[in-house]
Protein backbone atom coordinates (compact mmCIF):
# COMPACT_ATOMS: atom_id res chain seq x y z
CA UNK A 1 0.00 0.00 0.00
CA UNK A 2 2.64 2.19 1.13
CA UNK A 3 6.76 1.72 -0.56
CA UNK A 4 9.42 3.97 0.12
CA UNK A 5 12.30 3.71 -1.99
CA UNK A 6 15.45 5.48 -1.22
CA UNK A 7 14.26 8.66 -0.08
CA UNK A 8 16.84 11.02 1.61
CA UNK A 9 16.36 13.92 3.30
CA UNK A 10 18.67 16.79 4.62
CA UNK A 11 17.79 20.12 6.49
CA UNK A 12 21.11 22.00 5.83
CA UNK A 13 24.10 20.38 6.44
CA UNK A 14 21.73 17.53 8.66
CA UNK A 15 20.80 14.37 7.49
CA UNK A 16 17.76 13.40 8.75
CA UNK A 17 16.61 10.75 6.32
CA UNK A 18 19.23 8.25 4.72
CA UNK A 19 18.89 6.26 2.12
CA UNK A 20 15.33 4.80 3.62
CA UNK A 21 13.30 2.06 2.07
CA UNK A 22 10.28 0.22 3.28
CA UNK A 23 6.91 -1.42 2.09
CA UNK A 24 3.79 -0.74 4.64
CA UNK A 25 1.14 -3.85 3.21
CA UNK A 26 -2.69 -3.29 3.93
CA UNK A 27 -3.74 -5.06 7.37
CA UNK A 28 -0.88 -3.93 9.34
CA UNK A 29 -0.60 -1.99 12.54
CA UNK A 30 3.21 -0.96 12.39
CA UNK A 31 5.16 0.71 15.72
CA UNK A 32 7.53 3.31 13.88
CA UNK A 33 9.76 3.54 16.97
CA UNK A 34 13.32 5.44 17.59
CA UNK A 35 15.21 7.96 19.90
CA UNK A 36 14.36 11.09 19.84
CA UNK A 37 15.45 12.89 16.67
CA UNK A 38 15.87 9.76 14.60
CA UNK A 39 13.81 10.93 11.72
CA UNK A 40 10.35 9.36 12.98
CA UNK A 41 8.60 12.91 12.24
CA UNK A 42 10.16 13.80 8.95
CA UNK A 43 9.76 10.31 7.35
CA UNK A 44 5.88 10.99 8.70
CA UNK A 45 5.56 14.04 7.45
CA UNK A 46 7.50 13.03 3.70
CA UNK A 47 4.81 10.35 3.57
CA UNK A 48 2.06 12.68 4.21
CA UNK A 49 3.55 15.21 1.37
CA UNK A 50 4.43 18.07 4.06
CA UNK A 51 7.98 17.40 3.55
CA UNK A 52 9.50 17.08 0.32
CA UNK A 53 12.48 14.77 -0.04
CA UNK A 54 15.92 15.31 -1.32
CA UNK A 55 15.51 12.28 -3.69
CA UNK A 56 14.08 8.82 -3.57
CA UNK A 57 10.15 8.49 -3.45
CA UNK A 58 7.31 7.28 -1.96
CA UNK A 59 3.89 4.91 -3.67
CA UNK A 60 0.80 4.80 -2.60
CA UNK A 61 -1.32 2.09 -4.19
CA UNK A 62 1.58 1.59 -6.27
CA UNK A 63 0.96 5.37 -7.74
CA UNK A 64 3.49 7.84 -6.80
CA UNK A 65 2.67 10.81 -4.75
CA UNK A 66 4.82 13.38 -6.84
CA UNK A 67 2.30 16.39 -7.52
CA UNK A 68 -0.49 14.27 -6.03
CA UNK A 69 -2.59 15.60 -3.42
CA UNK A 70 -5.88 12.65 -3.54
CA UNK A 71 -3.97 10.28 -2.04
CA UNK A 72 -3.99 12.12 1.07
CA UNK A 73 -7.65 12.24 1.86
CA UNK A 74 -7.04 7.85 2.21
CA UNK A 75 -5.05 9.01 5.16
CA UNK A 76 -6.32 9.93 8.60
CA UNK A 77 -3.68 11.45 10.72
CA UNK A 78 -3.40 12.29 14.03
CA UNK A 79 -0.53 14.35 15.64
CA UNK A 80 1.36 14.43 18.80
CA UNK A 81 -0.26 17.95 19.65
CA UNK A 82 -2.99 19.07 17.81
CA UNK A 83 -3.62 22.49 17.25
CA UNK A 84 -7.19 24.36 16.56
CA UNK A 85 -8.29 27.46 16.61
CA UNK A 86 -9.06 28.87 20.15
CA UNK A 87 -12.13 30.59 20.32
CA UNK A 88 -14.00 27.56 18.13
CA UNK A 89 -16.19 25.20 19.86
CA UNK A 90 -15.44 20.92 19.49
CA UNK A 91 -18.01 20.67 17.33
CA UNK A 92 -17.51 24.01 15.22
CA UNK A 93 -14.05 22.25 14.61
CA UNK A 94 -15.60 18.83 13.50
CA UNK A 95 -17.83 20.80 11.35
CA UNK A 96 -15.32 22.72 9.96
CA UNK A 97 -13.39 19.88 8.91
CA UNK A 98 -16.62 17.82 7.47
CA UNK A 99 -16.94 21.12 5.42
CA UNK A 100 -13.17 21.30 4.24
CA UNK A 101 -13.92 17.69 3.39
CA UNK A 102 -16.73 17.83 1.68
CA UNK A 103 -17.91 14.14 1.51
CA UNK A 104 -21.19 12.10 0.70
CA UNK A 105 -18.79 9.18 2.20
CA UNK A 106 -20.61 7.53 5.46
CA UNK A 107 -18.71 8.71 8.30
CA UNK A 108 -17.28 6.67 11.39
CA UNK A 109 -18.66 9.20 14.75
CA UNK A 110 -17.98 6.00 16.98
CA UNK A 111 -14.98 8.02 18.67
CA UNK A 112 -17.17 10.96 18.67
CA UNK A 113 -19.56 9.11 20.55
CA UNK A 114 -17.41 7.11 22.93
CA UNK A 115 -15.31 9.42 24.44
CA UNK A 116 -18.43 11.47 25.11
CA UNK A 117 -17.24 14.37 22.98
CA UNK A 118 -20.76 15.43 21.59
CA UNK A 119 -21.85 16.04 25.26
CA UNK A 120 -19.00 18.78 25.45
CA UNK A 121 -19.40 20.10 21.56
CA UNK A 122 -20.22 23.52 23.05
CA UNK A 123 -16.71 23.57 25.12
CA UNK A 124 -14.17 25.99 23.20
CA UNK A 125 -10.62 24.17 22.09
CA UNK A 126 -8.91 26.70 24.60
CA UNK A 127 -10.30 25.84 27.56
CA UNK A 128 -9.84 21.98 27.02
CA UNK A 129 -6.88 19.84 28.72
CA UNK A 130 -4.20 17.79 26.92
CA UNK A 131 -6.10 14.84 27.04
CA UNK A 132 -9.32 16.21 25.81
CA UNK A 133 -7.30 17.62 22.80
CA UNK A 134 -6.11 14.08 21.92
CA UNK A 135 -9.63 12.84 21.83
CA UNK A 136 -10.73 15.25 19.02
CA UNK A 137 -7.41 14.93 17.19
CA UNK A 138 -8.37 11.11 17.09
CA UNK A 139 -11.80 11.69 16.34
CA UNK A 140 -11.21 13.64 13.48
CA UNK A 141 -8.73 10.86 12.31
CA UNK A 142 -11.15 7.89 12.22
CA UNK A 143 -13.91 10.48 10.71
CA UNK A 144 -13.64 9.77 7.42
CA UNK A 145 -12.95 6.30 7.14
CA UNK A 146 -9.68 5.93 5.70
CA UNK A 147 -7.69 3.43 4.38
CA UNK A 148 -4.35 4.44 6.04
CA UNK A 149 -4.49 5.79 9.89
CA UNK A 150 -1.02 7.52 10.87
CA UNK A 151 -0.81 8.10 14.77
CA UNK A 152 1.56 9.81 16.15
CA UNK A 153 1.77 8.95 19.79
CA UNK A 154 -1.71 8.49 19.96
CA UNK A 155 -2.61 7.53 23.88
CA UNK A 156 -0.19 10.21 25.21
CA UNK A 157 -2.13 12.37 27.94
CA UNK A 158 -4.97 10.17 27.77
CA UNK A 159 -6.82 9.14 30.81
CA UNK A 160 -6.84 4.82 31.13
CA UNK A 161 -10.29 4.36 30.26
CA UNK A 162 -9.79 6.75 27.21
CA UNK A 163 -6.83 4.52 26.44
CA UNK A 164 -8.00 1.79 25.99
CA UNK A 165 -10.88 2.95 24.06
CA UNK A 166 -8.88 4.09 21.22
CA UNK A 167 -6.78 1.05 21.24
CA UNK A 168 -10.04 -1.18 21.29
CA UNK A 169 -10.49 1.25 17.89
CA UNK A 170 -7.32 0.67 16.79
CA UNK A 171 -7.78 -2.97 16.52
CA UNK A 172 -10.86 -2.97 15.17
CA UNK A 173 -9.55 -1.23 12.35
CA UNK A 174 -6.72 -3.16 11.99
CA UNK A 175 -9.05 -6.32 11.55
CA UNK A 176 -10.94 -4.38 8.76
CA UNK A 177 -7.93 -4.63 7.00
CA UNK A 178 -6.83 -1.33 7.28
CA UNK A 179 -2.58 -0.13 7.18
CA UNK A 180 -2.15 1.97 11.40
CA UNK A 181 1.27 3.05 11.85
CA UNK A 182 1.59 4.48 15.19
CA UNK A 183 4.69 6.40 16.94
CA UNK A 184 5.04 5.69 20.37
CA UNK A 185 7.90 5.67 23.25
CA UNK A 186 5.27 3.90 25.70
CA UNK A 187 6.25 0.84 24.41
CA UNK A 188 4.38 -1.25 26.99
CA UNK A 189 1.32 0.71 24.83
CA UNK A 190 2.33 -1.32 21.75
CA UNK A 191 1.83 -5.43 22.90
CA UNK A 192 -1.91 -5.76 22.12
CA UNK A 193 -1.62 -3.77 19.10
CA UNK A 194 1.02 -3.75 16.56
CA UNK A 195 2.03 -6.63 14.06
CA UNK A 196 5.24 -5.04 12.89
CA UNK A 197 7.89 -3.24 13.99
CA UNK A 198 10.51 -0.35 12.51
CA UNK A 199 13.36 0.64 14.22
CA UNK A 200 14.91 4.30 13.22
CA UNK A 201 17.75 5.25 14.62
CA UNK A 202 19.67 8.13 13.32
CA UNK A 203 17.71 8.59 9.77
CA UNK A 204 18.25 4.97 9.41
CA UNK A 205 15.88 2.16 9.45
CA UNK A 206 17.66 -0.29 12.16
CA UNK A 207 15.30 -3.21 11.08
CA UNK A 208 12.09 -3.86 10.23
CA UNK A 209 10.48 -7.34 11.77
CA UNK A 210 7.66 -8.62 12.32
CA UNK A 211 6.57 -8.89 15.92
CA UNK A 212 6.49 -12.22 16.39
CA UNK A 213 9.79 -13.16 14.76
CA UNK A 214 11.31 -10.70 16.77
CA UNK A 215 10.07 -12.22 19.96
CA UNK A 216 10.87 -15.54 18.66
CA UNK A 217 14.44 -14.34 17.80
CA UNK A 218 14.74 -12.88 21.31
CA UNK A 219 12.81 -15.18 23.27
CA UNK A 220 11.05 -12.50 24.81
CA UNK A 221 7.22 -12.04 25.25
CA UNK A 222 6.92 -8.09 25.26
CA UNK A 223 8.25 -5.77 22.73
CA UNK A 224 10.13 -3.46 25.21
CA UNK A 225 12.17 -6.49 26.00
CA UNK A 226 12.73 -7.67 22.51
CA UNK A 227 13.93 -4.43 21.22
CA UNK A 228 16.03 -4.39 24.04
CA UNK A 229 17.88 -7.19 23.01
CA UNK A 230 18.02 -6.50 19.38
CA UNK A 231 20.04 -3.73 20.28
CA UNK A 232 21.99 -5.10 22.45
CA UNK A 233 23.15 -7.71 20.40
CA UNK A 234 23.70 -4.67 17.98
CA UNK A 235 26.15 -2.71 19.64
Amino acid sequence: MIEIKNLTKKFGKLNVLHDVSLSCKKGECIALIGPNGCGKTTLIKTILGMVLPDSGFIKFNKKSIVKEYLYRSSIGYMPQIGRYPDTMTIGGVVEMIKAIRNTNEELDEELWHSFELDKMANKQMRTLSGGTTQKVSATLAFLFNPDVLILDEPTAGLDPLASEILKDKIIKEKEKGKLILITSHLLSELDDLVTEIIFMQEGNIHFHKKVDDLKTETNETKISKAIASILKQKK
